[in-house]
């Protein structure tokens, strides 16, 4: 049985990518913070799932290796102590299991390692993996994670960065989010709604990562996003219409920012990014339309 080594296994992405690696019949290693938690949240799991609490106890080199490690880029307000936190749960995960794989006999065959569409910085024309990255603290932050990831010292290992868009799923995550204010009528644009705003479904997002486990496509970074990004108007307006809820109340940009300070950058600016090196190798989105994506969540 083939294994994998897991990080962020308990996010909202390891929710839905857990059961999928252990119906396809993998092992598998997740670091936590909190394994008895984790247990009980995975219990139908159990058997398959050896739970960790730092990547110093990866005695063996695993057959496959799924870097997802992160705390949430818009949980708070982006302080300096919130940004080096950021930066640690990112950059110094990656490179704390870079250091332990190196020090490890062989090399696993794959490595999957996050990184986000921040990496372009804020975009109004149509942006695909040969873009520069951007300038801001987001794209900085996931140029050091990918380069955190390259310190791999390996010769045959395919090393896919996913560059991952906001991610749609229930429960919880972005929708999570939106979902009571908009029920209650209170959703509207942000700003004036231009603002692109590039997606994945979650099941698009795991079908991906399983498909660089099979070491199909070419190494390198893919744009894990839907090829039909919106703008925020296009997006509040999808969703107002799968809740049946009006949409009227636009949120004023002045005040957010004042908020959230450079945080409201993610809510005010965005960028079109289209996956490119996925659907040239092949890759299919199962919902590559805003519309059917929510349909197939609020069914």
């Amino acid at each position: 049985m083939a294994q994998i080594l897991l990080t962020g296994a308990t996010g909202f992405v390891g929710d839905a990518l857990l059961p999928a690696l252990v119906n396809d019949g993998y092992s598998l290693v997740c670091l936590t913070r909190n394994p008895t938690k984790a247990a009980k949240r995975f219990t139908t799991l159990s058997a398959s799932i050896r739970w960790i609490t730092s990547i110093a106890e990866v005695e063996v080199m695993p057959n496959a290796v799924i870097n997802l490690s992160g705390e949430g880029i818009a949980d708070s307000r982006w302080t300096d102590t919130r940004k080096r936190v950021l930066r640690a749960s990112r950059i110094a995960v990656t490179e704390q299991l870079v250091a332990q794989l190196n020090a490890l006999d062989g090399e696993p065959d794959v490595v999957v390692s996050g990184s986000a569409i921040g990496y372009y910085g804020p975009q109004t024309d149509v942006v695909t993996e040969e873009q520069a990255p951007g300038s801001d603290f987001s794209a900085k932050l996931c140029v050091d994670w990918e380069k955190a990831i390259c310190g791999l010292d390996v010769d045959a290992t395919l090393i896919y960065t996913l560059r991952i868009g906001v991610v749609l799923g229930r429960p919880g995550g972005f929708l999570g989010r939106l979902e009571t204010p908009f029920r209650f009528g209170l959703g509207g644009p942000l700003g004036n709604g231009q603002q692109m705003l590039s997606w994945i479904h979650r099941d698009d997002l795991v079908a991906m990562i399983r498909w660089m486990l099979s070491g199909s496509p070419d190494a390198g970074a893919y744009n894990a996003t839907s090829p039909q990004p919106v703008s925020n108007k296009e997006f509040t307006k999808a969703f107002g219409d799968i809740l049946r809820r009006p949409t009227m109340i636009r949120v004023p940009e002045i005040p957010m920012r004042l908020a959230l300070g450079e945080l409201a950058d993610l809510l005010f600016k965005g960028q079109p990014v289209y996956p490119k090196r996925a659907l040239d190798r092949g890759f299919h989105f199962k919902y590559p339309d805003l519309k059917r994506a929510l349909t197939h969540l609020f069914a």
